[in-house]
């Protein structure tokens, strides 16, 4: 069983910059893909970012594809979602995701663990 926590959301004006991270236990996710996903009130979830288990592959959505980088670091068992350029439509609960599987998946139902979720508040 994997444990996800997230940190590091918060307020931030439009424009700014924060990173959030993913903290997981349990046991090592170095073999399974990680991903970040987002649920704005009122809305359906979606996918934000993704990357494969050795960290050489990495998928965005559309909207933030150029703002927003994720990383990983297998041998800290976090993963990491740098948000720059920040705008009010980003204002969501971030969640951080694992999947038994190694390469990128951008469904949300392709992944088995789940973090609670950290809130992340783009004012304009």
């Amino acid at each position: 069983q994997v444990q996800l926590v997230e940190s590091g959301g918060g307020l931030v004006q439009a424009g700014g910059s924060l990173r959030l991270s993913c903290a997981a236990s349990g046991r090592t996710v170095g073999s399974n893909a990680m991903g970040w996903f987002r649920q704005a009130p009122g809305k359906e979830r979606e996918f934000v970012a993704a990357i494969n288990w050795r960290g050489t592959s990495t998928a965005y959505a559309d909207s933030v594809k150029g703002r927003f980088t994720i990383s990983r670091d297998n041998a800290k068992n976090t993963v990491s979602l740098q948000m720059n350029s920040l705008k009010p439509d980003d204002t969501a609960v971030y969640y951080c995701a694992a999947t038994r599987m190694g390469s990128n998946r951008t469904m949300g139902h392709e992944y088995d663990y789940w973090g609670q979720g950290t809130q992340v508040t783009v004012s304009s």
